[in-house]
């Protein structure tokens, strides 16, 4: 399908190259462009703005501009590319922010780090260590070298490349585009393209089984996520979706974080950027951003930049994923992504479906969140890409399209409440209205590790919430005090739960991160104490004794032990069982 046109300016006898002939915002129409197909690029006018091909009908091709159009006039030149929209990737990915199309924002603001994909910490170039001499026989995947960053990188034979290294360079410093192998007749440098829209190949796929530690106790305790699986984070405005993922993105334990920020507004991402040069990253002692690959298309960039924007931040994460790394992608929103999508095909004149948005939707989210997985290589490690999506759906209705088809496709749901929001309860995850179905995997991880009680501490959590939800409406009808002691016990543990073990302080340092050691102690001193309020209850105390007991220690434990910390939480626990021991 096409722009509708008056007129056509051109016959068969015309011996003018490719041109533009009409342009329309974002869509323009070109002619005389013979032997381009579906996606290959298009440079367009004398600023050379990049588009793509999307619609052929006859000699009249049309393609969407990912920038402002401005100035373009019927006439001016338009060059094929001969190929699909593609990124560079390189080392020099890492610490970078760029926009949709994986340009670097060199002068975006002071925040900003200035160069590029090719530019190296000090100007003299990568290190490179070799792995392989001459003569020797290598397939797609292998590893030809190393490279030495803030994350130790490979370079690897290229998909589709295999047969004798003929030369390898030395050890010792080369730039990106330096060739430093030969392998059958062909330069194999550091850095290389690839299409932002075809998922990169891999030997197989890897069922889930190792979790992706967040350190958000809500989330890795009742919704975990094993690492090569999606989740969607929905939630209206105000309830702290971006928040909680700049929280993931900052404590989560992978080796490459990619952030993409999908029409956010300018300051929030602005945010992001500051606080991730700012935070020292306890793995490697530096700063966090250096291991973080920032994908910046704010709402106030190309819409069409902003719908490659989710498909450049997964290629990009498959290039770290293909030597053996893990990595999260974390695109914020998607619903934003949605409505560029809806906003083109409008354009296009394709017939809406659901509130405007094309039929095409569910596929395209389904295409998105399909390229996250655990992955055999090809050259045989094993690496990870895991996609946590936001998104806002207008008014919370999580009805509305963008919603209901996503729920359909990812492994955990981390529903963001409203009440728990306006009630200053971080993170706002609902316990019931969330879920995870990768709980069974993460159960026999945890077991692995040594950690056998993990799916009962689980289970326990959430049947005490569960049954301190439908306790509460009743609570409200009549009081606490109506209640019998046994339920009384059950708001009470409900309470512990929420304020003691779940909640968290993301600007605290000893409350912000919560490593699986500190989570599970936190829990058993909260279970321990309801086991021992259910006693007392039992035995014939009364319950407003039980709840008369000062349990401050308890509530205050998550932020007087460190991050990492138990010993401080078991003290709180002996020292409120103490404090019952003397009810009466």
């Amino acid at each position: 399908m096409t722009l509708p046109s008056a007129a056509r300016r051109h016959g068969p006898d015309d011996d003018v190259p490719a041109h533009v002939l009409r342009v329309a915002g974002p869509l323009v129409e070109i002619v005389r462009a013979p032997g381009v197909a579906m996606r290959d690029m298009v440079l367009l006018g004398e600023e050379r703005l990049p588009g793509e091909v999307v619609a052929i009908e006859g000699d009249v091709v049309t393609v969407q501009a990912y920038e402002y159009t401005g100035g373009l006039a019927p006439g001016h030149p338009a060059r094929p590319r001969g190929g699909p929209l593609a990124v560079r990737l390189g080392p020099g990915l890492l610490g970078g922010v760029f926009d949709g199309l994986l340009r670097p924002l060199a002068r975006a603001g002071d925040m900003l780090r200035t160069g590029g994909p090719g530019t190296d910490p000090d100007g003299r170039g990568w290190p490179f260590t070799p792995r392989v001499a001459a003569g020797t026989r290598v397939a797609a995947g292998d590893v030809l070298g190393d490279v030495a960053a803030t994350v130790p990188l490979r370079v690897l034979v290229p998909p589709g490349r295999s047969g004798t290294v003929t030369r390898v360079a030395p050890a010792g410093r080369y730039g990106e585009d330096t060739a430093v192998a030969v392998v059958d007749g062909h330069e194999v440098p550091m850095a290389r393209s690839r299409p932002v829209r075809r998922p990169g190949p891999v030997r197989e796929r890897l069922p889930a089984g190792r979790p992706l530690h967040t350190g958000q106790r809500a989330v890795d305790l009742l919704f975990p996520v094993a690492r090569g699986g999606t989740v969607a984070v929905p939630g209206g405005f105000g309830t702290g979706k971006t928040m909680l993922l700049q929280q993931i993105a900052k404590w989560c334990d992978v080796d490459v974080i990619v952030y993409v920020g999908c029409g956010e507004r300018g300051n929030e991402m602005a945010d992001v950027i500051e606080e991730l040069s700012e935070l020292t990253d306890p793995r490697t002692g530096g700063r966090l951003a250096d291991r973080t690959v920032t994908i910046a298309n704010t709402s106030n960039m190309p819409m069409m930049a902003r719908e490659a924007s989710v498909h450049t931040g997964t290629t990009v994460a498959e290039y770290f994923r293909d030597m053996g790394l893990d990595v999260v992608v974390i695109a914020d929103s998607t619903s934003r992504w949605a409505e560029a999508l809806r906003e083109f095909a409008s354009r296009m004149g394709e017939l809406p479906a659901e509130e405007g948005y094309p039929a095409r939707l569910a596929s395209e989210l389904a295409a998105f969140y399909e390229r996250a997985a655990t992955v055999r290589t090809l050259g045989g490690s094993t690496g990870s890409v895991t996609v946590i999506g936001a998104v806002s759906p207008p008014g919370g209705d999580r009805t509305e399209p963008v919603t209901a088809h996503t729920e359909r496709f990812v492994r955990c749901l981390w529903s963001l409440d409203r009440d728990l929001a306006y009630a200053r309860h971080y993170p706002a995850v609902s316990w019931a209205e969330s879920f995870s179905r990768d709980t069974a995997a993460v159960a026999a991880a945890h077991a692995r590790a040594g950690d056998p009680r993990w799916a009962e501490r689980r289970a326990r959590v959430a049947g005490l919430l569960a049954e301190a939800d439908r306790l509460a409406d009743l609570v409200e009808l009549v009081g606490v005090t109506a209640l019998p002691p046994r339920e009384r016990v059950s708001v009470l543990a409900g309470r512990l739960l929420r304020e003691g073990a779940l909640q968290q302080n993301a600007l605290s340092p000893s409350d912000a991160y919560s490593t699986p050691g500190k989570t599970a102690a936190l829990v058993e001193a909260v279970l321990t104490v309801v086991d021992r309020c259910v006693e007392l209850v039992d035995s014939g105390v009364r319950a407003d004794a039980v709840e008369a007991v000062d349990l401050t220690p308890l509530l205050r434990a998550r932020e007087d032990a460190g991050p990492g910390e138990t010993a401080p939480v078991e003290a709180a626990r002996d020292t409120v069982l103490e404090r019952l021991g003397g009810t009466r």
